[in-house]
């Protein structure tokens, strides 16, 4: 029987036959390799239906399959039923199982296809190294995905605007030149710029190209001599931001024609780029004799240390972020005591009427995620007007939202208990908060990294037989995207790359449970990496809790908490009584006290 998608598939492999394409690769990936994608580069969501944020579609002549990690495979499971694409489960730290597969579907000199405007310079290497050793050959300059997808959505065309510099609080001359200290010290006479957020945060300009990511689609080319161009759509762009630009010797050529100024790098120029940050389509225009240095953008660590301007706007935004929470929930539980209807779309609608609401709203930091019972166990559910649940007056609804507003980015996660609950339920719900107070109480010395602390706030399940298959913890930007290198709260893989964990440092704190058509379990709060102590072994740092709102401790079983644990959870509730009381009155505030009461 023939779908949308088996008709699509066939497409693609008519397109492969015409062009002797033996597979055809199509990543999660745009020309700046963003996480979250513009629709006009969605195109393994296109082909396979599967609209997970993170996925690889391989596609041969007889077989199909699409490779993704434990925190979509029920969702894949449904949305790959009846397309003939193969699941495959990808197994933590085995990024490139993709291709182990095909060493053993591919003949010597078959050709593999996978487009160049989505594939890193690094990926490209990885990808020839292995397919190499069956003999397979890989070409970058076929679009076939492109070349079969009909009525392809055009490039977004929202406006670029300045994020002030009340809320920026360091100039773009400032940031760019920083930036140039670094080049210099590299001795880089010019730096070729990607990443949608590192370009936003230099230039201290926003927009609204990807859905709830306050970017825009462009490049930066950095010389060390103190120019800079920025390609991107003029008309996006009002005069008096282009003005202001120039002042800061920043000229605006067009999107397209990077690689047309990349072309005019000469001998005795010397390109540093991100290879994994850049796509192999756009280095195709440097000349051979022009010098290349391949490192991280400097400006990627910049920002991931966030200074005492942005923290302090940081601060106020949880707290206005959180009373709009009190006010949703206090809400939900209102209708639901009344007997209203009310499903997972509420939930989702309820929390952008209140955020909305606040001061400096832009948008939403990601889709809501709200889900009730079993498809709380799916950790990046997204409730359809097609497929959702509704709420009943028992059991836990699972609430992952975030807030993007001019003085920073929020993620919170809650689970709710709406009425009774499981001894199950509460026990799960209990070790991971234990988990999650044990890394946050954390104190580690100077130097150390994520995946070493990652440990502490598994430890209560593993003690109990039971784990999840995500990070602990991501970085998050300041208005910008909500996940954000170059730190990260995950278990170790082997060859990744340590990064320290500075004061200034944001990361999320969201240790889960997920227990398929059961129930889900994620506690999450944002913190920020602050000193904490100098002693004789040096330097210790420590978490300072930055998100302001309860948690349902009627999903708790508090006898579970040692007294260290409820003492850090009563101190966290009057913390947040004392912020958000100001902001609220009436009912909210009488929800509030009801809620962060000593346990």
């Amino acid at each position: 029987m023939s779908t949308p998608i088996s008709a699509r598939i066939a497409a693609l492999r008519d397109t492969m036959a015409k062009h002797g394409v033996a597979a055809c690769i199509t990543p999660t990936a745009d020309p700046h390799l963003s996480e979250y994608l513009p629709a006009h580069w969605k195109a393994r969501e296109w082909f396979s239906g599967f609209d997970g944020s993170a996925g690889i579609l391989v596609v041969t002549a007889k077989q199909a399959g699409l490779w993704t990690d434990s925190r979509y495979f029920s969702q894949a499971e449904q949305q790959l039923a009846g397309t003939g694409i193969a699941l495959m489960k990808q197994r933590p730290g085995q990024a490139n199982e993709h291709l182990t597969w095909l060493q053993h579907h591919l003949h010597k000199n078959d050709v593999v296809a996978i487009a160049g405007d989505s594939v890193a310079v690094s990926a490209k290497r990885q990808i020839e190294r292995q397919l190499a050793a069956v003999g397979a050959n890989v070409r970058v300059d076929l679009d076939i995905p492109g070349m079969a997808w009909r009525d392809r959505p055009a490039l977004p065309h929202a406006p670029v605007y300045e994020h002030p510099l009340d809320y920026a609080g360091t100039s773009r001359a400032g940031k760019l030149g920083k930036l140039r200290n670094a080049m210099r010290k590299q001795h880089a006479t010019h730096h070729l710029v990607s990443s949608l957020d590192d370009i936003a945060w230099l230039t201290n300009l926003r927009g609204s190209d990807v859905e709830c990511n306050p970017v825009f689609l462009a490049h930066l080319l950095v010389e060390a001599s103190g120019q800079a161009t920025l390609f991107v759509d003029r008309d996006k762009l009002k005069d008096n931001v282009v003005a202001a630009l120039d002042a800061d010797s920043i000229r605006i050529a067009n999107y397209a024609t990077l690689g047309d100024s990349l072309g005019e790098l000469k001998a005795g120029d010397t390109l540093l780029f991100d290879p994994a940050r850049v796509v192999s389509d756009v280095l195709k225009a440097v000349a051979a004799d022009v010098t290349r240095i391949e490192g991280s953008n400097p400006s990627t660590a910049f920002k991931a240390v966030k200074t005492e301007s942005e923290l302090a706007h940081i601060r106020e935004v949880m707290r206005r972020d959180g009373a709009a929470l009190v006010r949703a929930f206090r809400r939900l539980e209102e209708r639901l005591a009344a007997g209203m209807t009310q499903t997972e779309l509420d939930v989702d609608a309820l929390l952008r009427d209140e955020r909305s609401a606040q001061p400096e709203f832009v948008g939403e930091s990601f889709a809501t995620i709200a889900g009730y019972m079993e498809n709380g166990a799916l950790p990046h559910y997204r409730a359809t007007p097609g497929a959702h649940n509704t709420l009943q007056r028992h059991g836990l609804l699972l609430v992952d939202s975030g807030g993007q507003y001019l003085g920073g980015t929020t993620d919170i996660t809650r689970v709710l208990a709406l009425g009774p609950t499981t001894t199950e339920q509460r026990r799960d719900a209990t070790l991971v908060m234990k988990g999650m107070i044990a890394l946050s109480r954390a104190r580690f010395p100077r130097g150390a990294s994520g995946p070493q602390l990652d440990a502490l706030a598994r430890a209560p399940l593993w003690a109990a037989g039971m784990d999840y298959g995500h990070g602990t913890g991501h970085g998050v930007g300041y208005f910008l995207n909500v996940h954000e290198g170059p730190h990260s709260v995950r278990p170790p893989v082997s060859g990744g790359t340590l990064v320290a964990l500075e004061p200034g440092m944001i990361t999320s704190i969201e240790p889960g449970l997920y227990k398929p058509a059961r129930h889900g379990i994620r506690h999450e709060n944002l913190a920020v990496v602050v000193e904490a102590d100098q002693t004789e072994f040096g330097e210790f740092y420590a978490f300072e809790t930055l998100t302001l709102c309860p948690f349902d401790r009627r999903a708790l079983e508090s006898g579970l908490l040692s007294p260290d644990e409820r003492a850090w959870l009563d101190d966290y509730h009057a913390t947040v009584r004392a912020a958000l009381s100001p902001l609220l009155e009436d009912a909210d505030l009488a929800w509030l006290e009801k809620h962060c009461a000593p346990l």
